[in-house]
C-alpha cells in the first residue's frame, strides 16, 4: 500500500553509474533525509560487457549452479554495488527507508537473492523484490526471423545493413513495476535495465497512489527522475559555472540531490546539508539539458513535454521544477542490441616542437609502409590521431607535447595479439627508430593488446512483446505480470526541429567583441549511443534573445567546422522559460561508446569545444563579467 502522507515523497540520488562515490547510499540512508532511494549503475556500455557475458556463462554452464554461492561467482550483476549496499543496510532498516537500483544488470534474479541473504546475514532481514523482462534476446531473434528490420534510432538504417549477428538485446524498462512492488510491500528493488529515471517513476507513483493514466503527474516524476539519475551532475558536477563552486570553496565533498515530488508531480530540487556542491537554476537547467534528444522526453510510462518547463529559485539550494505537461506513452520502448564486432588496439607516439603535422605525415606512412597493403585489408579500422599542439615558446615540455595515437580495429584476433610477430604493434612500431627527431614510444603497451569490443544497435520494441513481471522474495513470493499501458500514442520517429521564431537582428544588441562563445554561455552535453546532444543556456533575459538568434543549425555547423560536422542530421528545439537552445547532432559519435575511435566517446567533451569557439559577442554582456 502507499504511505499515509499528504507531503512530497523525498527520493535522493545515489549513483550515477558504476564509477560514482562508494559512499552514496550509506550516507543518504544514515541522515535519513529522503523516504527512498534510487541509483544508476548500468550504461551502454556495461550493459554491453554484462549481457554479452551472460550469453557466454549460458553457453558454457553443464548444468545450473547448485547453491547461490556458486551462482554469484560468475553473474553478470554490478559488482561495485554490494560495496555501496552493504554499510548502508543498518540505515535502510533503522530508518525505514526503500531502495530501488538498476544494479541488477543482466543477473538481477541472483543480485536480489544475494542482497536478500546480507540483509538477513546483518540482523536486518529486509523485503526484496527484483523486476524481470529487460531481457529480450529470444523474442528479438523470433522478430528479425519474422522479418522485422529494427531500423536504428540513429541514422535509420536497418539491423540486416549492420553486418553483425546480434547477441543480446535489453530493453529499457518503465518505473510502474517498480511501484507494483513497492505496494507489495519491497523494502528494496532490483532491477535490470530499467530507464534511467524509472526508479524515481516507481517512488513516486507508489507514494502517491498514482494510476498509469496520471500523464502529467507521471511525466513530473520522469524529469524529476532525469535530473537526480546522475547524482551529482545536478548539484554541480559537469557544471559550466563550475569556477563559481571554486570561488565558494564548495568544489569538494560535492553533495548528492533529493527531490521531493508533489502528488502533482512538481518538484522541489535540494541536496544534502552540510555538504558542497550547488542546486540553482542553472545546475539544474544544466542536468535537464543532458541527454535529451528533443522537446519529447520518451519513456515506456509517459512522454514528458519539456518545452514549457519552469525553474523558480526558492533559495539557497533549493530550486522548484513545475510546469511539465505529459502525453501517453508509445506502444514501444527502446532496446538497445548488442553484437560482438572483434578486437581493437592502440598504441600512443608522443611528439614535441617545430613541426607537428609533417612529423605525423612522416610516422604515418612508415607505419603504413610496414605493415604493408596485405595486412592491411585485415583492418575494419586503422585511424592516426594528431591530438594537441606544440606551442612556440611554451611554458615547458609537457605543454609543447602532442599525442600521435594510433588505433586500431580487427576482426581478426591474431593481427592484434602483442605476441604476433607480424601483427599491428610489432609491425607497426619498429618504424620508431627510423622516425623523426623528438618522437617518444609510451612506456604502457597494454593497450596495444587487442581486447574484445562490442557495437551496439539502438532501436525500438513493442511492449506487448515484453514480459514485465514483478519478483517478491517475500510472502507468498508472488509474481506480478504488470501488463502493457492501457493507453499508448504513436509518435513520429523524427523529433520537432525549427529554427527560433521572430529572431532578433544581432547588430542591434550594438558593439561587440570577439571572444569565446563559453564567456557568456553556459551548455551541457551528452549521448545517447552515437548521437551526441548539446545544450545552451545563458544568464538573461536579454541574452536570450541574442542566443536564440545567433544559434542557427547552421551556426553550429559552422563551429563544429569542416573537419567536425561531416553532413549529418542536426535538430534544434528550445525551452523558453530557461533560456536555453537545444541541438541534437545525429550519429556524429562514430558508432557510441563502445565501438567509438575518438576520444570524446560519451558526447561530454563536444560542448566545451564549442563553447571555446569564437564568435561576435555584444560587450555590454561581456562587461556583466565572463562565467
Amino acid at each position: 500500500m502507499a504511505p499515509v502522507s499528504d507531503r512530497g515523497v523525498r527520493i535522493g540520488g545515489a549513483s550515477g553509474g558504476f564509477s560514482d562515490r562508494v559512499i552514496a547510499i550509506e550516507r543518504l540512508a544514515k541522515n535519513a533525509e529522503c523516504d527512498v532511494i534510487v541509483g544508476d549503475w548500468l550504461s551502454e556500455m556495461t550493459m554491453t560487457i554484462h549481457g554479452a557475458g551472460k550469453i557466454r556463462n549460458i553457453q558454457k554452464a553443464g548444468s545450473q549452479p547448485e547453491s547461490l554461492e556458486e551462482s554469484v561467482k560468475n553473474a553478470m550483476f554490478a559488482e561495485n554495488f554490494i560495496d555501496c549496499f552493504k554499510p548502508a543496510i543498518p540505515y535502510l532498516a533503522q530508518n525505514k527507508l526503500k531502495l530501488a537500483v538498476n544494479a541488477g544488470a543482466s543477473d538481477s534474479e541472483i543480485l536480489a537473492k544475494l542482497v536478500k541473504k546480507m540483509c538477513e546475514d546483518a540482523g536486518h532481514p529486509l523485503n526484496v523484490a527484483w523486476i524481470e523482462g529487460d531481457d529480450v534476446t529470444e523474442e528479438v531473434n523470433k522478430l528479425i526471423a519474422k522479418g522485422e528490420k529494427f531500423e536504428s534510432l540513429m541514422h535509420g538504417k536497418n539491423l540486416e545493413e549492420w553486418g553483425f549477428d546480434p547477441i543480446c538485446a535489453q530493453a529499457y524498462l518503465g518505473g510502474l513495476g517498480i511501484a507494483e512492488a513497492l505496494r507489495q510491500g519491497a523494502d528494496i528493488v532490483i532491477c535490470g535495465r530499467v530507464a534511467d529515471a524509472a526508479p524515481t517513476i516507481g517512488a513516486a507513483a507508489w507514494w502517491h497512489d498514482w494510476k498509469p493514466d496520471q500523464y502529467d503527474e507521471l511525466a513530473g516524476s520522469l524529469v524529476a527522475g532525469h535530473l537526480i539519475e546522475c547524482a551529482s551532475y545536478v548539484c554541480g558536477g559537469y557544471y559550466s559555472a563550475f569556477k563559481d563552486l571554486m570561488k565558494a570553496g564548495k568544489h569538494l565533498n560535492v553533495g548528492f540531490p533529493i527531490a521531493e515530488i508533489n502528488s502533482k508531480g512538481e518538484c522541489i530540487l535540494f541536496k544534502e546539508k552540510h555538504t558542497g556542491g550547488c542546486i540553482t537554476v542553472g545546475s539544474v537547467t544544466s542536468q535537464l539539458l543532458y541527454e535529451i534528444q528533443g522537446p519529447l522526453y520518451y519513456n515506456s510510462d509517459v512522454v514528458a513535454q519539456l518545452e514549457g518547463i519552469q525553474m523558480e529559485q526558492l533559495g539557497e539550494d533549493r530550486v522548484l521544477i513545475k510546469g511539465v505537461k505529459g502525453l501517453p506513452p508509445p506502444p514501444t520502448t527502446k532496446i538497445g542490441i548488442t553484437a560482438a564486432a572483434g578486437y581493437q588496439a592502440e598504441y600512443h607516439v608522443y611528439l614535441v616542437g617545430l613541426d607537428i603535422e609533417e612529423k605525423a605525415a612522416f610516422t604515418e606512412a612508415q607505419i603504413l609502409e610496414s605493415l604493408g597493403e596485405e595486412q592491411l585489408k585485415k583492418f575494419s579500422m586503422l585511424k592516426f590521431h594528431v591530438n594537441g599542439s606544440s606551442p612556440i615558446d611554451a611554458r615547458n615540455q609537457d605543454v609543447a607535447t602532442v599525442d600521435f595515437r594510433v588505433f586500431a580495429q580487427s576482426p581478426d584476433r591474431d593481427l592484434l595479439r602483442m605476441t604476433n610477430p607480424d601483427g599491428f604493434f610489432r609491425r607497426s612500431m619498429t618504424t620508431f627508430l627510423e622516425g623523426v627527431p623528438g618522437a617518444s614510444l609510451g612506456n604502457d603497451m597494454r593497450q596495444a593488446e587487442g581486447k574484445p569490443y562490442y557495437e551496439y544497435w539502438v532501436t525500438l520494441f513493442p511492449q506487448s512483446a515484453i514480459n514485465h513481471r514483478v519478483h517478491c522474495l517475500f510472502g507468498k513470493q508472488r509474481i506480478t505480470a504488470m501488463g502493457i499501458p492501457p493507453k499508448t500514442q504513436e509518435y513520429p520517429r523524427q523529433q520537432p526541429s525549427y529554427e527560433t521564431k521572430d529572431p532578433v537582428d544581432l547588430s542591434s544588441f550594438g558593439e561587440t567583441v570577439r571572444a569565446p562563445l563559453g564567456y557568456v554561455v553556459l551548455g551541457r552535453g551528452g549521448d545517447k549511443a552515437s548521437d551526441c546532444n548539446n545544450g545552451f543556456f545563458v544568464r538573461h533575459d536579454d541574452e536570450w534573445d541574442w542566443l536564440r538568434s545567433l544559434l542557427t543549425v547552421d551556426k553550429i555547423k559552422d563551429l563544429l567546422g569542416p573537419e567536425e560536422y561531416v553532413g549529418k542530421l542536426i535538430d534544434r528545439f528550445e525551452i523558453p522559460n530557461l533560456r536555453a537552445v537545444h541541438f541534437l547532432l545525429h550519429d556524429h559519435l562514430d558508432r557510441g561508446y563502445n565501438a567509438c575511435s575518438t576520444y570524446d566517446t560519451l558526447g561530454k567533451n563536444c560542448m566545451e569545444y564549442l563553447r571555446a569557439k569564437t564568435v561576435d559577442i555584444p560587450k555590454k554582456f561581456l562587461d556583466r563579467g565572463r562565467i
